[in-house]
């Protein structure tokens, strides 16, 4: 199967990606990530106007096979969370870039998000290219 990687996402080794807008973050996972969890369950995300921090949980993710941490790509405070996602967890799969976004955050560091990898980058990471 062949994943998408939209170009704009900077991701993460864990499989979160980030979409920096200003100096709002818009967070989620990964096409790959969805994959090998299978079918999503249950989804925990932080509130809003919690703090989070770079590599820090902010949530989890659990599935029929697994329960994942969902950790930080950047260092700010929760501004807004998919309440729709939350309340059916399995309908991440149908959007996974859009409208299946997990949390939107007010970033303290805009450059952070360049730490993360390219498309391409994840890519290769990923799936061994």
């Amino acid at each position: 199967m062949a994943f998408e990687y939209p170009d704009d996402l900077r991701y993460q080794d864990t499989h979160e990606y980030v979409r920096l807008d200003g100096e709002i973050a818009t967070i989620g996972i990964t096409e790959f990530a969805i994959d090998q969890l299978g079918d999503i369950v249950f989804l925990e995300l932080s509130e809003i106007g919690e703090a989070v921090e770079v590599g820090k949980k902010f949530g989890t993710i659990e599935s029929v096979k697994a329960v994942e941490d969902l950790n930080s790509p950047v260092t700010g405070t929760v501004v807004e969370r998919n309440e729709d996602l939350i309340n059916s967890p399995e309908s991440i799969v149908d959007d996974p870039y859009g409208e299946s976004w997990l949390v939107k955050v007010r970033v303290n560091d805009p450059g952070e998000v360049e730490d993360g990898m390219t498309a391409s980058e994840y890519s290769a990471s990923v799936e061994g290219l």
